[in-house]
């Protein structure tokens, strides 16, 4: 089976879709899914920002491994169009780049959108990260996402 990638966006690529990209990694190892790729990237990102500070914690609070090495990258044509799904944080995020039909919102798959906790205290991250951990099922349901018959 091909590997099918699953972009997570939002604006910056530095706090929701970093963390949305680690959790859904850390629940398709949990539940023994190979054959998806998880990555993440920005509408507006700044090249090469760190992770925000306030994402590590919470995700290191939550004990939700992240690579150290995280990087932010901007939304490319080239990324939309090689994904399986991409997924916005944002129904406006999502209404910026509708016009491929890999696009989809958390609010469409979930019911819900994700609010920015940037500049936020820890409380503020932790209602992110709960808001994103919380639709998991949602989104692995919604994408069709399971494991490979062998």
């Amino acid at each position: 089976m091909k590997h099918k990638k699953i972009l997570f966006v939002c604006t910056g690529n530095t706090c929701r879709s970093p963390m949305a990209e680690a959790v859904l990694k850390a629940e398709l190892k949990k539940r023994n899914i190979k054959w998806y790729t998880v990555q993440s990237a920005g509408l507006r990102a700044v090249e090469g920002s760190a992770m925000s500070e306030g994402t590590k914690f919470v995700l290191k609070e939550a004990k939700i491994p992240f690579s150290p090495n995280f990087k932010s990258r901007r939304l490319t044509e080239k990324m939309i169009k090689g994904a399986y799904a991409v997924i916005c944080m944002t129904h406006d995020q999502q209404m910026e780049i509708k016009f491929f039909k890999n696009v989809t919102s958390m609010y469409e798959l979930c019911g819900r959108e994700i609010p920015d906790p940037y500049g936020g205290n820890a409380e503020t991250y932790r209602a992110a990260l709960r808001a994103i951990s919380g639709n998991m099922e949602a989104i692995i349901r919604g994408l069709d996402i399971r494991a490979q018959e062998e």
